[in-house]
């Protein structure tokens, strides 16, 4: 990862002014491409355009919007470098408009692990509510993941997804001695947290014998996550629960935890949950952001990734619920370590699996 902030040295004496105020400035542009894209996605014009090139009235056509208003998005995108145009001399109407295959794959394929797209929605949707956040960080309260809605729920799940329906079961989570026993053999899992529910069903198609129970307590992601499983077809073996785990019976062989202990008011009790529903010889993974171990100032490219979700959306939404702890996305080893402890665990170990932006962790 390439660090932005590498100007800064190490005495102190930060860029400059005019070095400050340019990176300012680029970022700007770069948010206007994000708002582009967000614009470009919910109006269906990626999709359109990675079907064929087109001209304003036929992008228009196409998704049922205006013409001026296609036009200026797709001259806006043209100039962005985002897409070419054939014939940028013709009249404005009649000039053709392509996506290359590269920028489409991200933009457009749901299931490439390229599919940048819906963390800009997530961007671009959380900027909806900056008066509330603003409101929050003056209060001390928070913003929750109901109140964001729509944008915050279906970025998340679209983001995770190319990763819980490819590498996570069928390569990450095999390579794990333990746990490639309990899918091998049909054991049963449990998904605390599951959202939409792509990690219980990419465990499921990848591993025929399992059945996974889902336990999540936000209505819509579980009836969207129930819905993702019949198309999928693995609704006889994938049941999800609009509930809390602590309400769960029986024992699991496998008890999961993916990308949202961070996001738990009460971390504690939620992992006590997991080692109770855990069978005695059973596993329980917690699969959380790849951050620095400790803190480091300028950090890299994820470091700043995941500061920029926890202060627009994880701690606030943790901090709406209280009581609650407020771990906010950067969630480190040490701070895990401690939650597991205290939950009654001997210690975590953080397993050999790499990833750009997940750490994996066994709790003992």
């Amino acid at each position: 990862m390439t660090d932005p902030t590498a100007t800064a040295t190490a005495t102190g004496a930060g860029p400059s002014a005019e070095t400050f105020g340019e990176r300012l400035f680029g970022a700007v542009i770069q948010a206007q491409l994000v708002q582009a894209a967000y614009l470009g996605d919910r109006l269906g014009f990626y999709r359109a355009l990675a079907v064929e090139a087109l001209t304003p009235p036929e992008l228009a056509a196409r998704t049922g919007t205006a013409v001026r208003y296609a036009r200026e998005w797709l001259e806006h995108q043209a100039v962005a470098g985002v897409l070419t145009v054939d014939d940028a001399g013709a009249a404005p109407d009649e000039r053709r408009f392509r996506l290359p295959a590269g920028h489409a794959e991200v933009l457009t394929d749901v299931l490439s692990p390229n599919h940048v797209l819906p963390l800009a929605r997530m961007v671009a949707g959380i900027g909806q509510h900056m008066d509330a956040l603003v409101g929050a960080y003056r209060s001390g309260g928070g913003v929750s993941w109901s109140d964001f809605g729509t944008d915050a729920r279906e970025a998340q799940a679209a983001a995770n997804r190319p990763l819980f329906l490819g590498a996570l079961p069928r390569e990450y989570l095999p390579s794990v001695p333990a746990i490639h026993e309990v899918l091998r053999h049909g054991g049963r899992v449990a998904d605390v947290g599951c959202g939409f529910g792509w990690s219980s069903i990419g465990l499921a198609l990848a591993h025929p014998g399992i059945t996974v129970d889902g336990y999540d307590v936000d209505e819509p992601s579980v009836t969207e996550a129930r819905r993702n499983a019949v198309e999928a077809g693995v609704a006889d073996r994938v049941r999800f629960h609009c509930a809390d785990a602590a309400t769960a019976e029986g024992r699991y062989d496998l008890v999961t935890a993916f990308e949202c202990i961070h996001d738990m008011p009460a971390p504690v009790g939620v992992l006590a949950t997991m080692r109770r529903l855990a069978a005695p010889d059973g596993v329980v993974l917690v699969v959380d952001e790849r951050v620095a171990e400790t803190f480091t100032a300028p950090g890299d490219e994820v470091e700043q990734v995941m500061y920029g979700w926890s202060i627009t959306c994880c701690l606030p939404d943790g901090l709406a619920h209280p009581p609650s702890v407020g771990t906010g996305t950067v969630m480190r080893p040490d701070t895990l370590r401690r939650y597991a402890r205290d939950a009654g665990y001997a210690d975590i170990e953080i397993l050999p699996i790499e990833d750009d932006f997940f750490r994996f962790y066994r709790l003992r």
